[in-house]
């Protein structure tokens, strides 16, 4: 049975260069628009991209539909269903321009994979996120086992996690040449740190106490010290596998490399929080903690601005839109303080809302429901 088309695997090469190096599209995206296209392409038996007609996409839309998660015995989710149709919308739009295929392909045709109204809004809709409590975050790290480096370093990546709120990838990448224990600061350097859309800038440490940060300085002097490492070593090195005393091989330490990719970090914390008797969060969670911690300690919209930049974004409604839900027993509680006789605004919520006001007329913000390529 055919498991390609080689003319469609030309022009889809063509099509992610162009998505990387022309539109600036991540890896991570690419890899979803791959998969659309894959599920397409299975779909329709590998035809050519060429024979593409607009009742392809409303059969592929009914087949989709109907399919079942991998992980999961359900049907696929709706938010699944339409980034795939949207992936595949902006595909074959780009091929309708395409020489050899814009005389085939109706531009018009690819109108076919939009979502119904109805599903669109399921889709897109905001639902309430599981966020760990700074609590829940503080008992799993008291309870991290310290016995080993392996051990050690765990301990210190998830306290750097609520220290920074750092991406996973941008830890997994990070050199001990980019933290100044002087300044509190975590330098995110897109030239070595992988950040998203490959923004350089600088994280100050939280205020999550001086017990977190003390982990993390404990484990960069081990490093640097005990270890001898160098600026230019990671700051969270990977496992070293070797011959133990059973002269079996099993992890016996660490080596100066770094992760390829963020995965051992998650599965670092699904190992934390199982220890600690608590469902697991993810490393990418505690930036929503942290937006929620800065609902009780920012009081002024410049602090408010500063802490949104400690997290890489270059716009504070990004970080309230993207991040600032208020957990459901906090909302209860200030619609419940809201009722009280004679209760008046503070100034600094009113100084707040005012700089949200003139963030939005600016329009210096992403809704986060719009579609990113």
């Amino acid at each position: 049975m055919l498991k390609h088309n080689p003319d469609n695997e030309r022009i889809k090469h063509k099509y992610f260069t162009f998505l990387k190096d022309a539109m600036r599209v991540s890896e991570h995206t690419i890899d979803g628009v791959a998969k659309a296209i894959a599920r397409f392409e299975a779909y329709t038996k590998y035809k050519d991209f060429k024979t593409f007609k607009h009742e392809q996409a409303t059969g592929f839309k009914k087949y989709l539909i109907e399919q079942k998660s991998q992980c999961k015995d359900t049907k696929l989710s709706k938010s699944t269903i339409h980034s795939t149709f949207a992936h595949l919308k902006r595909f074959f739009e780009w091929l309708a321009r395409e020489q050899g295929y814009k005389s085939r392909i109706q531009f018009s045709d690819a109108e076919y994979f939009n979502t119904s109204s109805k599903d669109l809004k399921i889709a897109t809709a905001r639902r309430i996120q599981k966020v760990p409590t700074l609590e829940q975050i503080m008992h799993v790290i008291a309870n991290m086992p310290t016995n080993t480096e392996i051990e050690r370093r765990n301990r210190a990546l998830v306290a750097f996690t609520l220290l920074t709120g750092a991406r996973d990838s941008a830890i997994a990448s990070a050199k001990l040449k980019h933290i100044n224990l002087e300044e509190n600061s975590f330098f995110q350097d897109a030239r070595d740190v992988n950040t998203k859309f490959s923004k350089t800038f600088t994280t100050f440490f939280f205020p999550v106490g001086d017990d977190i940060k003390q982990i993390v300085v404990d484990w960069i002097q081990y490093l640097k010290v005990e270890k001898l490492y160098g600026n230019n070593d990671p700051l969270f090195p990977m496992n070293e596998i070797g011959l133990n005393e059973q002269l079996q091989f099993s992890v016996i330490g660490i080596k100066p490399e770094h992760w390829s990719t963020a995965s051992p970090i998650r599965e670092i914390f699904k190992q934390a929080f199982n220890q600690a008797g608590l469902e697991y969060f993810n490393p990418h969670s505690f930036r929503n903690t942290l937006v929620q911690f800065a609902h009780s300690r920012c009081k002024s919209p410049e602090e408010l601005k500063a802490w949104s930049q400690n997290l890489g974004h270059e716009s504070v409604m990004t970080t309230l839109m993207s991040y600032g839900q208020v957990a459901i027993d906090r909302q209860s509680e200030i619609i419940s303080n809201l009722s009280e006789k004679h209760s008046e605004i503070p100034a600094h919520a009113v100084e707040l809302a005012k700089a949200i006001v003139r963030e939005m007329q600016a329009g210096n913000f992403v809704s986060p429901t719009a579609t990113v390529v």
